[in-house]
């Protein structure tokens, strides 16, 4: 017997406790199922299929099915926010795998957190709220600036990036500034609506250049293309004759491309590095791992553009010709 015949799960594979016993399911029937590894207590009277669990993404599936899990069970008038809203919309965050499903709410004793449930005690606008998915939450741009709040500069870069990728305008980002005047993080959610740049096209790159930026060389410039005619490569970030590239490991993985090898990536890899360096610019390289020591990693950066600069200069005009005609879609 399959355990939609047992339980009635609702369409995310969810089930309460209380939905479970008006359809005769004692809580006996509960602990049992669990012990045998069909069903998952995600949180305090909530169950979801284990094999729904399973199957889902453990950096958004995963969180957004607790993010439903705690909808189930919260009575109080809120919307969905900050990380959990980041999630649904698709903008990062810092740790999905560990994120506290968070709520906002006009009407909460301050900032607190129950359950595994962050109660943030802000005002919204009625037409900051959206539906995604039968999940209210707030809009883009609200939840941009919330991030910036809650984790700080990389996570307000990164957030206020995705949102003009996906189609928010920078408009709409001050609109929602303009609402927050007076509270507390002010300056972080300038920085971050200053440093918003949508030709970033990951958290790592939007990291990364937060890192560079700090630097104190100068404002970098995002996808920066190349072109001899035949091929074409764009650079994720230059400063003058110098350009850092981003490297995320996922792509090196086995799994990670059915029609490529992690040799063959690496190779190609390879083959792009010497296209950049052909053109006398200088490269440096920087990973996830590089993000999280920024002392070490500055000394280095700061070192091979030293180097580049001592080499090549920092004018670009003699570039011209390998421009691409038009700017990266």
């Amino acid at each position: 017997m399959t355990l939609s015949a047992l339980l009635p799960i609702n369409q995310h594979g969810l089930v309460t406790r209380q939905a479970a016993r008006s359809a005769g399911v004692t809580d006996p029937d509960l602990r049992r199922l669990e012990a045998d590894g069909r069903i998952l207590s995600l949180r305090r009277g909530v169950y979801v299929d284990d094999e729904v669990w399973r199957g889902a993404d453990p950096y958004r599936g995963q969180p957004i099915l607790r993010i439903r899990a705690a909808q189930l069970v919260l009575r109080c008038d809120h919307v969905v926010s900050h990380d959990s809203a980041a999630l649904v919309h698709r903008l990062g965050v810092p740790d999905a795998r560990t994120a506290l499903v968070h709520v906002t709410r006009r009407k909460v004793h301050g900032d607190a957190v129950r359950a595994g449930v962050k109660h943030h005690l802000a005002p919204y606008a009625p037409e900051q709220v959206v539906v995604i998915d039968g999940l209210r939450v707030l809009d883009r741009a609200r939840t941009a600036l919330d991030m910036a709040r809650e984790h700080g500069l990389v996570a307000g870069v990164a957030c206020t990036d995705a949102a003009l990728r996906a189609g928010t305008t920078r408009a709409e980002l001050a609109s929602a500034r303009a609402a927050m005047w007076c509270w507390p993080g002010s300056r972080t959610m300038d920085r971050s609506l200053d440093l918003a740049d949508p030709g970033a096209e990951s958290w790592l790159e939007s990291e990364g250049r937060v890192l560079v930026t700090s630097l104190g060389l100068g404002r970098p410039q995002t996808q920066f293309g190349l072109t001899d005619g035949g091929r074409t490569v764009w650079c994720d970030l230059r400063i003058g004759r110098h350009v850092f590239e981003l490297d995320g490991w996922i792509k090196y993985l086995p799994d990670s491309d059915a029609s490529r090898s992690p040799a063959q990536i690496l190779r190609e890899e390879k083959e792009r590095q010497d296209f950049i360096t052909g053109f006398k610019l200088g490269v440096s390289r920087i990973t996830a791992a590089d993000c999280r020591n920024w002392p070490r990693t500055s000394r280095r950066l700061l070192r091979e553009y030293a180097d580049t600069c001592a080499r090549f200069g920092t004018d670009i005009s003699d570039l011209a010709p390998y421009r691409p005609a038009t700017p990266r879609r």
